[in-house]
């Protein structure tokens, strides 16, 4: 499936092939330079868990910047919006996925203040979901799911989606994310905010639901748009 999002406003990807390979390898050496650095002081003061830490946190917080752009460009991961991605459609099923840390850091504007940007997420969310709708109008079978924080229960029943029970493999990649979403979660909320995993959801529909829901959706989505427009031309705070 080619990549319906073709012109993202997303920084990283308007960016030049050079350039982004060279903020890759500049994330690459500062990223082993931390590592190197915390095996040193492991070493010295006989505290090996310090090492393997770091490099796990470390790991974790970088992975995106790399994973993100191979699978764009591989199809295997497909973005309906900037902060909205699916992954390739499987046996009837489109894992759907919101913005990773990678996407967050090139994508929200840093002149938002907490308020805007979590309206901002949440109407990227929805356009992504109608594009999603879209594409998929016509294949009323297929399944979508997703697990997110951002997202209420209200707002994902109202949309047409089902809560359902996280299964055990999502709950150890968030626990292993930790920090990763840590870091995500408070540029999202633009101050420290550590994430409340256990009020994750896992949301789930056929896009026949989604299609009954779409004058809903559409309204939200004109909605949100109005109050970021009306929002942003004030001084952010």
């Amino acid at each position: 499936m080619k990549n319906i999002s073709s012109k993202l406003n997303h920084r990283f990807y308007n960016k030049s092939k050079k350039e982004q390979n060279r903020i890759l390898i500049l994330i690459a050496v500062l990223s082993l330079a931390i590592i190197a650095l915390s095996i040193i002081v492991s070493i010295y003061l006989k505290i090996y868990l310090i090492g393997a830490l770091t490099f796990t946190i470390t790991l974790s917080i970088i992975a995106p910047f790399f994973d993100m752009p191979s699978l764009k460009k591989r199809g295997r991961m497909i973005y309906y919006s900037p902060l909205f991605i699916t992954e390739k459609p499987k046996n009837g099923l489109i894992k759907i996925h919101g913005g990773t840390l990678f996407d967050y850091y090139f994508v929200i504007d840093k002149k938002m203040n907490g308020k805007q940007r979590t309206d901002f997420i949440i109407h990227q969310y929805i356009v992504g979901i109608l594009s999603l709708i879209e594409k998929h109008k016509k294949d009323e079978r297929i399944k979508i799911r997703g697990t997110s924080y951002i997202l209420n229960e209200r707002t994902a029943e109202k949309i047409g989606f089902e809560i359902i029970e996280t299964d055990i493999l999502q709950k150890i990649i968030l626990i292993y994310n930790y920090f990763n979403i840590l870091i995500s979660n408070s540029i999202a909320k633009n101050r420290l905010a550590f994430p409340k995993l256990n009020k994750t959801k896992t949301f789930e529909a056929d896009i026949s639901q989604l299609l009954e829901r779409k004058e809903y959706i559409e309204k939200l989505n004109k909605s949100l748009k109005n109050t970021i427009a009306n929002r942003s031309a004030l001084p952010a705070s």
